[in-house]
């Protein structure tokens, strides 16, 4: 075979397979659906009723939905994980609110759903809006939770940067991501390897720091699907509300989510 039929073989190749890769790539996308707090009513913009709540769980049970635990999706990007099947989802909360306790963990009892909770523990047996340890690590024991860092006592780091001078900075975010991690590791016996951004807020430095933390990967609260183009260190979630109940939470796993402002 000559070089020139050679080449326009391996050409042919490249244009037969190039499309399949492609489409592999594209339907690689997976909606993190972030949950905040739960209650009766909707006491302020990140409360989601109990019942939404309860009937987005059941929308997908009956819509042939597979929700992966956190942990397979990004140990897939880690290349140690198979491509998460087709309508794949991941269920997080931020905060471990004290209704994730209260209402929160009946509906997953239910649904046997697999959820990672990203706790910043200066709240935590202290706060009165928060879990306490105990609850934590009934939650871990169940099976169906992981226990994830959030930073130490969930600062704005934007605000920080401004206020403080830059070896006080330094130190504040290092604070935040090592003591986070020693807590959380100490009082559940977990491995704490994945934050959560406060407010969702980063850059390049917090990035690397977190890296330097022992942090493999991060979640910010950009409204779309994680996809293969996704690197691990900043995955995207939607932060969800009240209002993507219905249709509009069927158009948010489509990938169609209605554009939200929300006040964090």
């Amino acid at each position: 075979m000559t070089l020139s039929i050679l080449f326009k073989s391996l050409l042919v190749t490249v244009l037969i397979v190039m499309p399949s890769i492609v489409l592999a790539a594209e339907s690689f996308r997976v909606p993190i659906l972030l949950y905040h707090r739960f209650g009766p009513t909707v006491a302020d913009g990140m409360t989601i009723t109990t019942s939404v709540f309860e009937s987005q769980m059941k929308y997908l049970h009956d819509n042939g939905y597979t929700v992966i635990p956190l942990r397979q999706l990004v140990e897939h990007y880690r290349g140690k994980s198979p491509t998460p099947p087709p309508k794949s989802v991941v269920i997080v909360e931020d905060d471990a609110h004290k209704s994730v306790y209260s209402d929160m963990l009946p509906v997953i009892r239910k649904y046997r759903y697999p959820v990672t909770v990203f706790v910043y523990p200066s709240a935590i047996s202290n706060a009165k809006y928060a879990m306490t340890w105990a609850q934590l690590r009934e939650l871990k024991k169940s099976g169906m939770f992981d226990l994830q860092s959030h930073t130490y006592w969930h600062p704005n780091f934007k605000r920080e940067k401004k206020k403080l001078k830059p070896e006080a900075y330094e130190k504040l975010v290092e604070t935040q991501f090592n003591k986070a991690k020693a807590k959380i590791e100490s009082e559940t016996g977990g491995s704490v390897d994945m934050l959560a951004w406060p407010f969702g807020i980063y850059d390049d430095h917090l990035l690397k720091k977190a890296a330097e933390a022992g942090y493999s990967a991060t979640f910010t609260i950009e409204r779309r699907h994680a996809t293969q183009s996704d690197g691990v260190i900043k995955l995207p979630r939607y932060l969800l509300v009240n209002a993507d109940s219905g249709k509009a939470f069927a158009q948010l796993l489509e990938g169609n989510a209605v554009k939200r402002n929300v006040i964090y």
